[in-house]
């Protein structure tokens, strides 16, 4: 599965993904800066009157509700609704789930739209299983990952989503397959956004790759090992970003193989 993901990493590099990012505004240009230097390119863009034509030019989308309005909501609908009738792939980050009545209210809308991928931390992918009526197992705070296996294996099956929890350790579910990775490291949660970058790179390894397990472990198997050596020579938060994506975008097949903790 290394060498698997590996070649996964160097087909988008060759690919260059257009991914379309409806994502929050706290986070956009380390987003697009990230899937830049993981050799994808990013369109921003959430203007509900050319939400359609961005969509049929993109070869992904993704939806992230970090920073919710009413008109952001209209727009990630309509997106999500146009990639499923061009059967293009689009990933669901559902920033804060549980937080407010009303993201729930727009969550659900989304999850009808059954996303390819749903990526989340633990808490968010309980609140997104208790908000559907699913059966979880698990607290509702401060989780983790493995706490949250019970209701991604129910949102998977409900909804045909991958399912990433991220966290410490990132568990992805898919049917009857289950991995774990664990790289990354601690002062990576001090810079914000990290997370919404990892969803952005994963729906670019999404729109090349038929396989969407294996695309989205390459894309958070990147992102961890990335982290990890980038934290190792970095002073604090902010060097670490720069580190990073430096690290995107030179890491070595040598550094991939050797850093990456995987298991099934």
């Amino acid at each position: 599965m290394e060498k698997i993901l590996w070649q996964h990493i160097q087909e988008v590099k060759k690919s260059v993904p257009l991914i379309h990012n409806i994502t929050n505004y706290v986070v956009m240009n380390n987003t697009a800066n990230a899937l830049l230097a993981a050799g994808a390119s990013p369109i921003m863009s959430h203007a509900q009157s050319e939400i359609e034509d961005m969509v049929n030019i993109c070869q992904a989308l993704v939806v992230n509700i970090g920073t919710l309005d009413e008109y952001w909501s209209i727009s990630m609908i309509k997106a999500a609704k146009k990639a499923n009738e061009l059967g293009k792939p689009w990933l669901l980050d559902p920033v804060g789930a549980g937080a407010t009545a009303y993201r729930n209210e727009i969550i659900a809308e989304l999850l009808e739209l059954k996303p390819t991928i749903i990526r989340a931390n633990a808490s968010e992918i309980m609140a997104l299983a208790k908000a559907s009526n699913l059966p979880t197992k698990g607290v509702d705070s401060t989780a983790e990952s493995t706490e949250a296996i019970e209701a991604a294996k129910s949102l998977n099956k409900e909804f045909n989503a991958t399912v990433c929890i991220s966290g410490e350790t990132d568990i992805i579910i898919d049917k009857d397959q289950k991995l774990s990775l664990k790289n990354g490291d601690a002062l990576m949660a001090k810079v914000t956004g990290l997370g919404c970058s990892a969803s952005a790179i994963t729906a670019a390894f999404a729109a090349i790759l038929e396989n969407k397990f294996e695309a989205t472990a390459a894309a958070m198997a990147l992102m961890g090992v990335c982290g990890e050596i980038a934290a190792k020579n970095s002073a604090g938060p902010g060097s670490l970003q720069l580190n990073l994506l430096d690290k995107l975008y030179n890491i070595s097949e040598e550094e991939f193989l050797s850093h990456l903790k995987i298991s099934e």
